[in-house]
């Protein structure tokens, strides 16, 4: 059975003070009640250090919201694994669609940065999902597979990678796919992965819903049979809406 895992994406959010404080009142809300799923919290650079330091020695995970594909260098405003994995990241979240519209990101620099993470002994959490247009056009299934597989090309082994699908239209809109819409676009997922990398590696694979997920839908969503867990944007941000989506997880 595939554990369920939960990321909260703080975004552009919260100083340093804040996050760490925000940190601190949702171990203080898990407790022990994590256990039976992966729960991680992914605040901006500047915090990573101090939200680290904050939950060592709890069972929540330290997640990155992106990184670059070179070691060092001339890359001004980015950050390597190596750092990411100096301050106690486990995973990265990478290709998030926020990545893709607004920093240029395409499959190819996203299949980069997987590589790169898996390189450093870290886990990938990829990031794919389609726009309004292409759900009203009927083009979600190719642009969604196209999506993975890309992200994917020349990964051999897949088993530190989660695949988070994240429908644009409904990321920050307060518009959330149906469970029903949800179940659909895991599955085509998964059927791709089968075909990529074969029907246990796909079994095995977790895949999150991330697009407005709330404590009020979270046990909806993660009770269809494709649906392993969320990444979760503003919701997370509040640390009882996030301690209750880990809780409807577990």
């Amino acid at each position: 059975m595939r554990r369920k895992i939960v990321v909260g994406n703080w975004k552009m959010n919260k100083t340093v003070a804040e996050s760490a404080e925000l940190a601190s009142a949702v171990v203080a809300a898990l407790g022990n009640d994590c256990s039976a799923c992966e729960a991680g919290i992914a605040p901006t650079y500047p915090a990573l250090d101090a939200v680290g330091c904050t939950i060592k020695g709890s069972e929540v995970l330290l997640v990155a919201q992106n990184c670059h594909y070179e070691d060092d260098g001339a890359y001004t405003g980015e950050v390597s694994t190596g750092m990411l994995k100096a301050v106690g990241c486990s995973y990265v979240i990478i290709g998030h669609s926020e990545r893709r519209q607004y920093f240029g990101e395409t499959d190819a620099t996203v299949n980069l940065r997987i590589k790169k993470v898996l390189a450093a002994g870290m886990k990938a959490i990829l990031c794919v999902g389609e726009t309004l247009d292409e759900r009203e056009s009927g083009a979600f299934e190719a642009v969604v597979s196209s999506q993975v597989t890309g992200g994917l090309q020349g990964v051999v082994d897949i088993s530190d990678i989660v695949i988070a699908y994240e429908p644009v239209w409904a990321i920050g809109t307060g518009r959330t796919a149906s469970s029903e819409q949800a179940q659909e676009v895991h599955k085509i997922i998964r059927n791709k992965v089968a075909e990529l990398y074969g029907a246990a590696a796909a079994e095995a694979v977790r895949i999150q819903y991330g697009g407005s997920v709330k404590p009020s839908n979270a046990a909806e969503l993660f009770a269809m049979p494709d649906i392993d867990g969320g990444l979760i944007g503003g919701a997370a941000l509040k640390a009882e809406d996030f301690v209750a989506i880990v809780k409807a997880a577990c």
